[in-house]
Parts: structure tokens; sequence; C-alpha cells
């Protein structure tokens, strides 16, 4: 019995000793906070006597602060105006992709992809959209029952695929349409400015062509009324250059090899309206020395040696 009332006699001590360090541990402390605030009270309160009598220190404090909050206010104005005005670039347009002229090259067969491949590296222009323009050849050709190398080859002929070109007389986009002259055929497009859009253009100016090779009885009579050179002793060599373009692209399709910088051979002399017999452009007939429209890129869409479309509108 003896041994746990001493025990608890021990417990009873201990706890009685932590206790009281405990708070003693706490009232030193306490002492020792309240002296270092009285001590910081006092050093603030000089410092506050000291500046209020010198206005020099005053004034400068009083600029910092004022500049401090100057920057805090513009910058917050700052914020708030990138949120009530959002970049052009924050949120894009997600139908600007289907408004493009484009289309993957995967996607086209083995004979568009030669020729779009071509045409981009021949013109310098991106393939993506010579791509979709190369699609578009084919499918409006299979409908109208024309080559859509003839299209393709008037195209470059006609403008170089620049959409955006326009002759002296006012042909334009990329089959140099005179838009005044066939505005009726827009109206499904929403008005003349759908010239400039790439495939609208391209199928106005087939259907165009369509109507000038139906009247001209002719692929050669009906490129002469496009030009305007119906009325005319010949078209300057027109008709003869498309043709000599399309062969280009025409060896390609079928596989062959044709140099991107292959230059447009040189019309046969004549001061007949109609082609000479036999005058087939091809691959070897000689090379144009000294005119070379369209041919080569950056050159200008008007075509050198072209009639004066104003001349004839029969087409």
């Amino acid at each position: 019995m003896t041994a746990p009332r001493s025990w608890k006699r021990v417990q009873t001590a201990t706890a009685q000793s932590v206790r009281v360090f405990i708070a003693d541990l706490g009232n030193g402390l306490l002492a020792v906070s309240h002296n270092s605030l009285a001590v910081i009270g006092l050093a603030v309160l000089s410092v506050t006597f000291v500046i209020g009598g010198r206005a020099d220190v005053r004034g400068l404090l009083e600029e910092r602060a004022l500049d401090w909050l100057v920057e805090r206010q513009e910058a917050r104005s700052a914020a708030a105006t990138q949120m009530d005005e959002p970049s052009l670039l924050a949120q894009g347009d997600f139908s600007a992709v289907d408004r493009a002229t484009a289309v993957d090259p995967s996607e086209l067969n083995r004979q568009q992809a030669a020729v779009a491949q071509w045409l981009s590296r021949r013109y310098k222009v991106a393939p993506e959209p010579v791509g979709r323009l190369v699609q578009e050849a084919w499918s409006l050709g299979k409908r109208v029952g024309l080559e859509p190398t003839l299209i393709l080859a008037i195209v470059a002929i006609e403008s170089s695929f620049n959409p955006f070109a326009q002759s002296a007389v006012g042909a334009q986009g990329l089959m140099q349409v005179l838009t005044r002259v066939h505005d009726d055929k827009y109206v499904a497009f929403g008005g003349n400015h759908a010239a400039f859009d790439p495939l609208t253009n391209l199928r106005v100016g087939v259907q165009v062509l369509k109507d000038c090779i139906a009247k001209a009885g002719s692929v050669e009579g009906g490129l002469r009324h496009y030009v305007g050179a119906a009325n005319l002793a010949n078209d300057g060599g027109y008709a003869f250059k498309v043709l000599a373009e399309q062969e280009f692209l025409q060896q390609l399709i079928k596989g062959r090899s044709v140099p991107v910088t292959a230059r447009l051979p040189v019309p046969p002399v004549s001061t007949s309206s109609e082609p000479v017999p036999g005058s087939t452009p091809t691959l070897t007939t000689p090379v144009n020395q000294g005119n070379r429209p369209s041919a080569a890129a950056g050159a200008n869409p008007v075509l050198q040696g072209k009639p004066d479309r104003v001349a004839a509108l029969s087409y």
C-alpha cells in the first residue's frame, strides 16, 4: 500500500511543476511582448514626430505614396479594359476554316495532286488553295463537259492564280471575267463582289467559257470569244498559249515530268482568225524568247498581246 501512494505523490508533484513552468514561461513571453510592442510604439512615435517636423521628408513620402496609388489604379483600369475588349486573337472565328479556300493535298487523287503541286511551284502559291481550285476544276469540268486542265490553263494565263487580279479594262478574279458584263451571273452569289471569291469566280468563268465554246463550235473559237477577239483578225496568240499551258498539265496527268520553269511556245504567225492546221502546241515546240505572260511567277495577270475585251463583247 505504501508504494502506490508514494507514486501518486510523485505524479502530483510533477504535474504541479509542469504547470508552474508553463505559467512562468507564458508570463515571461507576455512581458517580453509588451516590452517589444512598447519599444516599437516608441520608435514609430519618434519617427512620426521627426517626419512631422520636416516638411521635405513628409512631402517626399506623400509623393511616393501617391505614385504607388496611381500605378495601382492604372493597372486595375488596364485589366478591366482587357476584360471588356477581348484580343482579336483571344477567341477565333470558328467558321473561318470553313470559309477558307483550301484543302489538304493528301485528299487529292494522284493526277490532281501532280497538277496542284506543279502549279503551286510554278506560280509560287500555296498548295492548299491551289489544291482546292484543282479539285473544283475537276468537279466543274465533269459537270459541264470540259477538260479540267483547260479550266486551270485559263486561270494560269489570265491571273497566275491571283484571285484579286484586275485588268486595265475591269476583268476580275481568277478567270478575269468582265464583272460588269456578266453581273447577272453573280446575282445568285450575292452580287458582283463575289467575283473575288475564288470558287465563285471559277464557276462563273467556267459558265462563260462553256457558253463561248457552244457559240463558237470549237474550243479554239470559244477561247477567242472568251478573250473578246471574236470580231478581230486574231487573238494575239491567246488561244495558242492557253492550249500550250493545258498541254503541260496533260503531260503531268500522264505521269510525265514537266519543268516548272517550262516556257510557253511561240504562237505561229497567222493573220487569220482560224488556228493554223497542225499547230497544236507540244513540249517540243520552240520556247518563247521574249513574251512569257503569266508563265513566270509574279507576271502581270493581264496577258501581253491580249485583245482589248471591251472591243468585242460578243462572248
